[in-house]
C-alpha cells in the first residue's frame, strides 16, 4: 500500500560505503619522528591501509558520478550521449519541496476505495502495486528475459499515485514547511472525479458531488497559513491524473468538475496527461506506459533492443473506429491500413482489448517503422507513448496531440522525431503509405534514433528514488516545476 504520510527525515540521496579505520601508530611513537624511520609494524600498517583504500576505489569506482570515471562498456558510453543525466551540480539548487500531509479523504481513502472508482468494474488490480499495476504477462517471447521485471500493465490514469510515491522519497523533500521553496499537494483529483463523470449510469452524481472534494481540499490548503496565502499559490503544484478538460466544467451543466477553474486553483501548477495549451499553469506530462525501469542499465538495454529490432512493417495503427461519428477519422485510418495490408498492420482495440497495454499492441509497435497517432477521445492518447517507447516513429494528424503538449519531454523540433500529415489531407485522399515511403533510409534511421534518445524522459522508474544517473519523466517534471518557481521568485513575479 502506498505510504501516504512519512514521519521520517528526508531520504539520503547517496550511498555511503564505510571505510576501515587505518591502523594507528604505537602509543609511544614520537609524532616528530620522520616516516622513514617508523617502526616496522607501523610502516607495514600504513602500506596495508593504502593498499586497502586503493582496492576500495577500484571496487566502488562505478558508483562515482558519471563524468568522473571512464566507461569501458559500450552501453554506458552510448547512454552518455542519448539520455538526460543527473549531473554533479549542487543538490537542491532550486530549493526544497514540502509535501502536504493531507487528510486521508483526499488520497489514502480514495486509493483504498479502488473498487468504487468507476461504475462498471473494480480498479483495484489496475491501480495495485503502488499504481504500477500487475506485472505484465505474455511477454516472455517478446521482451528480453532480463527486462521482464520492468514491464507492468499500468493504468493510463495512475500518475497521481506514482508521483505521490516518488515525491515522498525525493532527495529535496523537507519536513519543515518554512524552509521549502515549493509545496506539493497530493490530492488524487483524477481518481476522485472519475466516480462522478458518467450520466448514463445509476451512480451518476450531481455537479455538487463532482466539485465537493476539490473545494474542500483547497479550503484546507488555504488554512495552512501562511504558505499558500503569501504566494497566492504560485509556488504550489499538484498532479491531476486525467486530461485538463475533465476539470474545466463551465457553469452547472456539462462534463467534469470545476476544480481547475476554481479561483483558488488559478496559480497552482498542474501536471496533467493533457494540458490546455493556452493555460500557463497546465503542464503536460507523459501518460504512464508499461515500461518501468529500475536501473540505468535497464534503460540502455531497452534502447539497444528497440534500436536493433528488425521492423518489417512500414506503418501500423492500433485503435477503435467510432462508427457513430460521421466521417470518423479513425475509421479512415483503419480503412487505409487494411487496404495496404502489405505495408500496414492493424490492431482493432474494440471494447477494452487494448486497455493498459497488451502483448499484441507492443509487438505491433516493435515491428513497425511508423505508428499512426490520431487524436483520441481528446487530442492526446496514451498510444503515443506506447509507440515511442517501442522505438516506432509517430505520425501525427493534429498538432495538439503532442507538439503543443509535452515540450519538456520531447525534442524541440517535431520533424526530427515524427511525421505530420494534416487530417484534412488524409480525408481528401492523401495516401499515408506514399508519404511514408518518401522518407529515405538514412532519414528514418536518424528519426528513430531521436525517438530512442527520448525514451528515458517518457517513462517512470519503478524505484522510490528513481534511476542512478538518468532522468526519467518524474525527474524532468519535478526539475521543470522547481526551475519555474525559482525563476518566478528571482524575477519578483507576483501572480494575481
Amino acid at each position: 500500500m502506498l505510504p501516504i504520510s512519512d514521519a521520517c527525515s528526508s531520504p539520503d540521496h547517496h550511498r555511503h560505503h564505510p571505510l576501515k579505520k587505518p591502523c594507528s601508530p604505537p602509543a609511544d611513537h614520537d609524532p616528530n619522528t620522520p616516516t622513514s624511520v617508523l617502526p616496522f609494524s607501523s610502516a607495514s600498517c600504513l602500506i596495508i591501509s593504502i593498499l586497502f583504500l586503493q582496492t576500495l576505489f577500484l571496487l566502488f569506482s562505478p558508483y562515482l558520478p558519471f563524468s568522473l570515471h571512464s566507461h569501458h562498456h559500450h552501453h554506458h558510453s552510448h547512454a552518455a550521449t542519448t539520455t538526460t543525466l543527473k549531473t554533479s551540480t549542487p543538490q537542491c539548487e532550486f530549493g526544497r519541496i514540502f509535501v502536504y500531509d493531507l487528510p486521508p479523504m483526499f488520497n489514502a481513502e480514495i486509493y483504498r476505495n479502488c473498487d468504487k472508482l468507476n461504475p462498471w468494474s473494480s480498479r483495484c488490480e489496475a491501480l495495485s502495486n503502488d499504481g504500477f499495476g500487475p506485472p505484465a504477462t505474455g511477454l516472455s517471447q517478446l521482451v528480453p528475459r532480463d527486462l521482464l521485471h520492468a514491464w507492468f500493465w499500468t493504468d493510463q490514469f495512475a500518475s497521481e499515485i506514482i508521483f505521490h510515491r516518488r515525491i515522498l522519497h525525493h532527495r529535496c523533500r523537507t519536513l519543515e514547511a518554512e524552509s521549502a521553496a515549493a509545496y506539493y499537494i497530493p490530492f488524487y483529483a483524477g481518481l476522485e472525479v472519475a466516480m462522478h463523470l458518467w450520466p448514463d449510469v445509476e451512480h451518476f452524481s450531481s455537479v455538487k458531488d463532482r466539485d465537493r472534494e476539490c473545494e474542500m481540499m483547497l479550503d484546507w490548503i488555504q488554512r495552512q497559513k501562511p504558505f499558500f496565502n503569501r504566494s497566492k499559490g504560485w509556488d504550489h503544484f499538484i498532479t491531476m491524473g486525467r486530461i485538463s478538460w475533465d476539470f474545466r466544467r463551465k457553469g452547472n451543466y456539462g462534463w467534469g468538475s470545476r476544480c481547475i477553474v476554481n479561483p483558488s486553483m488559478g496559480n497552482i501548477t498542474r501536471l496533467l496527461i493533457e494540458r490546455n495549451p493556452w493555460d500557463y499553469f497546465d503542464i503536460g506530462i507523459p501518460y504512464p506506459t508499461g515500461f518501468h525501469p529500475t536501473t540505468d542499465s535497464d534503460v540502455v538495454r531497452w534502447q539497444d533492443f528497440v534500436r536493433s529490432r528488425d521492423r518489417r512493417t512500414l506503418f501500423c495503427f492500433a485503435g477503435t473506429p467510432r462508427s457513430s461519428f460521421k466521417n470518423d477519422f479513425r475509421g479512415i485510418l483503419m480503412s487505409q491500413c487494411q487496404n495496404e495490408s502489405g505495408s500496414c498492420r492493424v490492431v482493432d482495440c474494440a471494447g477494452f482489448r487494448c486497455d493498459n497495454g497488451t502483448s499484441e499492441v507492443l509487438e505491433t509497435f516493435l515491428d513497425s517503422v511508423f505508428c499512426l497517432q490520431p487524436r483520441g477521445d481528446s487530442f492526446t492518447r496514451r498510444s503515443v507513448f506506447d509507440c515511442m517507447v517501442a522505438g516506432s516513429i509517430p505520425v501525427f494528424f493534429w498538432k495538439r496531440t503532442a507538439y503543443l503538449q509535452y515540450n519538456w519531454f520531447l525534442p524541440g523540433e517535431p520533424e526530427v522525431y515524427s511525421v505530420f500529415i494534416h487530417h484534412n489531407e488524409v480525408k481528401n485522399g492523401t495516401s499515408i503509405r506514399r508519404v511514408l515511403e518518401g522518407y529515405g533510409e538514412e532519414k528514418v534511421r536518424k528519426m528513430r534514433e531521436k525517438v530512442i534518445e527520448s525514451i528515458p524522459r517518457l517513462v517512470y522508474s519503478k524505484t522510490n528514488n528513481g534511476l542512478e544517473s538518468i532522468h526519467d519523466a518524474f525527474d524532468v517534471a519535478i526539475d521543470g516545476v522547481m526551475k519555474r518557481i525559482k525563476l518566478h521568485r528571482d524575477k519578483g513575479y507576483n501572480w494575481k
